[in-house]
């Protein structure tokens, strides 16, 4: 059975190993300082960077103070291991939104009625839908984007309104455009730099390239990514 101390190192030279191949195999750049540049571009560095900098430590530890027959000053607790194991696991390979959160997204035509997009809000409690014309994305409608449209027309009847008489009430930055290669990590960053912006969106919407005009393949909401750590 592996020690601690070898499956610590083994799991440090893989994530080692990750960021040397993200950072264009840059020979003696140190695992420390690798950590502090790709924290300004990895999410998941910079969401474990004080973890792996505190990893870089015990490693050195580890390292230089083996006595020559291999043994170790001291074995590494069972949760340091199982913690930058994950951490490995995390970083060689990322959980990605898809398939995580891949979906059949219910899409409207502009020239579909209000009163179908009422009636799937009422059936299956959905609040963000992606509007095209024919094949080319519009934009997200949703429920902010009725209810302000509702405020102003409370006198009229919405049997005839179609959603392209809806579009004006919604914030064309209440939603972004990612790719299905895009970690979770990632996505959850979005939403919170928006946020610091204040240009909250309401949904981050995937295709396979990142294109407005590909098939969508799921639908992310703040709702969706609060049960994730």
């Amino acid at each position: 059975m592996p020690r601690n101390s070898d499956r610590f190192i083994t799991a440090f030279n893989r994530i080692d190993k990750a960021m040397d191949t993200e950072l264009g195999n840059s020979r003696g750049i140190g695992f420390s300082k690798a950590v502090r540049i790709l924290t300004k571009y990895n999410a998941i560095v910079r969401r474990y960077k004080d973890d792996l900098l505190e990893f870089a430590e015990l490693r050195n530890a580890i390292v230089h103070n083996r006595l020559e027959t291999g043994v170790v000053i001291a074995e590494p607790h069972d949760s340091i291991v199982e913690q930058i194991e994950q951490i490995e696991g995390e970083m060689t390979s990322p959980k990605l939104v898809i398939p995580h959160f891949e979906k059949r997204v219910h899409a409207f035509d502009i020239r579909d009625s209000l009163s179908s997009l009422l009636d799937a809000i009422q059936e299956k409690g959905y609040s963000k839908f992606p509007v095209y014309d024919r094949r080319e994305f519009i934009g997200l409608i949703t429920e902010s984007g009725v209810t302000k449209w509702l405020a102003k027309n409370k006198e009229t009847t919405i049997r005839d309104i179609i959603l392209e008489e809806i579009m004006p009430y919604q914030k064309e930055s209440n939603h972004q455009i990612i790719s299905k290669d895009t970690s979770v990590y990632q996505a959850i960053e979005i939403f919170k730099e928006k946020i610091g912006e204040g240009k909250r969106v309401d949904a981050l919407l995937i295709t396979s390239n990142g294109l407005k005009d590909d098939e969508l393949m799921g639908i992310i909401t703040t709702w969706d990514i609060m049960g994730i750590e």
